[in-house]
């Protein structure tokens, strides 16, 4: 305790203060998730609210510190013994770490008491271990699923089950549920986020004074912390009272009809999934207004505290629907059908540049989605009247031998439109044990980390499967001479290992087309919004990312594998547009990159991700080449298909209209790639697939 520092000494973040408080005195509201950037005291809170929890009653040698006043659901340690008194000790306080074992978090068999006497008995996991107190979860958001599951079941019903190895056990698990998360890093699953009651948006402080005087009561905190919380005692002690207070009177404490009225009125209106709103919303009142000493809930109260309830479940108000499109006159469809005739194929396309003086038309972001802003300059400065796009004057164009040709086509640089939520992208599954740690792509893990799925021989790695070598064992112990002082007779070809999976991230290849056909009806804006939503999944699926461009006469690599999104970011805002489509070029710079990730790391699980129409015309060996450039293309993208490790992924960027020519999709086949649309790219999509189909 003397380590905490102390909940009254806090500065600011007085919404999630009164949102713990409210959680300690009332459990039933669900728990508290704490979102915001680093450094704001988020876990500094939980952790000292510890300090203000009143002493629980419970009898010594009680693992679970059962309830003296509650028989059932009793332990079989408090079945056996009930005239043991009770003693007062404080509430217990855990700790989830994001790498726990399920068998921690759950409990399991008590393999010591298993070997030495032969007795099949439970050893308390976390959540057991957590019953009466707080359960923490630090960056609850970047928890393993199976983790999240078990956690799920036990805050819905109150009740840890154990079915494992051998054993059959429900065991009360009642704990305050206190999350903490940076969203930066990602959303934990939509299930786990709406299980917590109260989500409260926590911020630095912005006034400089307050900043100053933070500063310095963390000085004196940690010159002598002892001294430092004897100056907050009274108040500390001030607040424990008000808390005991408050958890007295909550079972008087009623919500009437009016206000009833009035929390289902709110809940309508905001749009929540399910009643669970309406629940947490009534206790997280009536917690409220017992803190005040108040024994009815009133409409003030009420809407004090729907913030905090509402914010994580409200849904957006569906879209109108379109409006009926406008009668097209002949002259607009054929100038729509006109961009590219069927004549003009790939390879004879000399300059795949838009029509001079023609302006890339601004995507139209659809509802919910975010642009990334207007038009910008080379300096990052927004523009008041220009196309979305900046374009680079004067610059000399080339011929093929290098020769300068004087002022040229120019080149386009256009902004990053409309992101998204990704659809999942991932590698299959293998055998193979790798270590790393991410959340993109399962693998079996070579560490002593993960789900524990399987056992199989030892292979020396040290992480013995107890309950697998116990069951390999059992056959043989009728023919064996027991040890002394053991129930178990084991030799080392009993022995079995854990098998575990883990997610991990991976390398991400983003291979773009900057040529000028991209540039054609926005097209190249709405591309860069798909990449940056892959990047900024990549970020919180903790990927190494490189970004390789194509344009003119080759393709080049802008940014080697790095873990800097910010950087690849920037980049992609720069990144200008215009001339020829070196497909050829990019598809072997492609490999040559993959190979050498492979080659430093060959357990690496590169994924390759085109973005582009497929219009080579640049073919590697000059325009005296004998293939085709695109045919060319194909037959790169064939071969390169036979390295079974690396995933590929082709988002198709031709726009879609009555003249089609399908050659992104023709260059998926030939690579054995995954193929999309931009809008395919939507999480958005596949879930209203789903619905659809329901």
């Amino acid at each position: 305790m003397s380590d905490y520092y102390p909940f009254a000494a806090l500065q600011g973040q007085e919404a999630y203060k009164e949102a713990l408080l409210i959680a300690a005195v009332n459990p039933r509201v669900g728990g508290v998730l704490a979102r915001g950037e680093k450094g704001t005291a988020k876990s500094t809170a939980a952790r000292g609210l510890i300090e203000i929890l009143p002493e629980i009653s419970a009898r010594p040698g009680c693992p679970y510190r059962c309830d003296p006043a509650e028989s059932a659901g009793a332990c079989p340690f408090c079945r056996a013994h009930p005239e043991i008194e009770p003693v007062k000790r404080p509430a217990p306080f855990l700790t989830l770490p994001l790498n726990a074992t399920e068998d921690r978090v759950t409990g399991g068999l008590d393999f010591e008491a298993a070997l030495a006497s032969g007795e099949k008995r439970n050893a308390p996991g976390l959540l057991a271990e957590a019953h009466r107190g707080i359960l923490y979860i630090d960056e609850a958001n970047l928890l393993d699923d199976h983790i999240v599951d078990a956690i799920l079941d036990a805050a819905a019903s109150g009740w840890n089950v154990v079915e494992r190895e051998g054993l059959s056990e429900r065991l009360p698990a009642r704990f305050i549920l206190i999350g903490t998360m940076n969203p930066e890093e990602g959303e934990p699953r939509p299930q786990f986020l709406d299980r917590f009651g109260l989500s409260v948006a926590v911020a630095g402080l912005r006034d400089p004074a307050e900043r100053v005087e933070l500063m310095l009561a963390r000085e004196k905190h940690d010159r002598d912390p002892a001294l430092f919380r004897r100056a907050f005692a009274e108040e500390t002690r001030r607040l424990r009272q008000n808390l005991q207070e408050a958890q007295k009177i909550l079972p008087s404490v009623r919500v009437p009809a009016r206000v009833k009225k009035v929390i289902a009125a709110l809940c309508a209106e905001n749009r929540v999934a399910g009643h669970r709103a309406d629940l947490f919303l009534a206790e997280a009142a009536r917690a409220k207004a017992a803190l005040a000493g108040q024994l009815e809930v009133s409409e003030d109260i009420v809407l004090s505290v729907a913030p905090w309830v509402l914010a994580h479940r409200r849904r957006e108000a569906a879209p109108p629907p379109p409006p009926p499109p406008a009668e097209d006159n002949a002259e607009n469809a054929g100038e729509d059908n006109a961009e590219q005739s069927p004549e003009d194929s790939p390879e004879d396309s000399q300059e795949d540049s838009p029509e001079e003086g023609a302006a890339p038309e601004t995507p139209r972001p659809e509802e919910g989605e975010k642009s990334a802003g207007g038009p910008v300059t080379r300096e990052g400065e927004k523009e008041a009247d220009s196309p979305e796009k900046e374009t680079r004057a004067g610059e000399e164009t080339r011929d093929e031998t290098g020769e300068a040709q004087g002022p040229g086509p120019r080149e386009e640089i256009y902004a990053i439109g409309a992101t998204f939520g990704v659809r999942k992208i991932e590698t299959a599954k293998d055998r193979l044990k790798r270590r790393g740690s991410g959340r993109r792509s399962r693998s079996r893990a070579s560490q002593k980390q993960g789900r524990y799925v399987k056992s199989g021989p030892n292979l020396g790695q040290g992480d013995i499967a107890l309950d697998a070598t116990i069951r390999y064992a059992a056959p043989a112990q009728i023919r064996r001479e027991k040890p002394p002082g053991l129930a178990l007779a084991l030799e080392m070809g009993d022995v079995r290992e854990r098998i575990r999976e883990k997610k991990m991230g991976n390398h991400l290849f983003f291979t773009v087309d900057a040529s000028g056909s991209m540039g054609a009806r926005g097209r190249m804006a709405a591309s860069k919004g798909a990449i940056m939503s892959l990047l900024l999944d990549a970020y919180q699926k903790r990927d190494q990312v490189s970004l390789i461009a194509f344009r003119r006469r080759e393709a080049t690599v802008s940014l080697p594998l790095t873990a800097s999104i910010d950087l690849a970011g920037k980049l992609l805002a720069e990144m200008p547009v215009g001339g020829r489509t070196p497909l050829s070029s990019a598809l072997a710079l492609t490999f040559r990159e993959t190979q050498n990730a492979l080659r430093k790391n060959p357990l690496a699980r590169p994924i390759v991700i085109f973005i582009t129409d497929g219009r080579g015309n640049v073919p590697l060996g000059g325009d005296g080449a004998a293939l085709s450039p695109f045919t060319e293309s194909l037959r790169l993208a064939q071969a390169m298909r036979a390295d079974s490790r690396v995933k590929y992924a082709v988002v198709d960027a031709e726009e879609p209209g009555v003249v089609s020519f399908g050659l992104a999709r023709e260059l998926s086949l030939a690579l054995g790639a995954e193929y999309f649309r931009p809008d395919d790219l939507k999480a958005q999509t596949l879930l209203d697939i789903v619905r659809a189909n329901t």
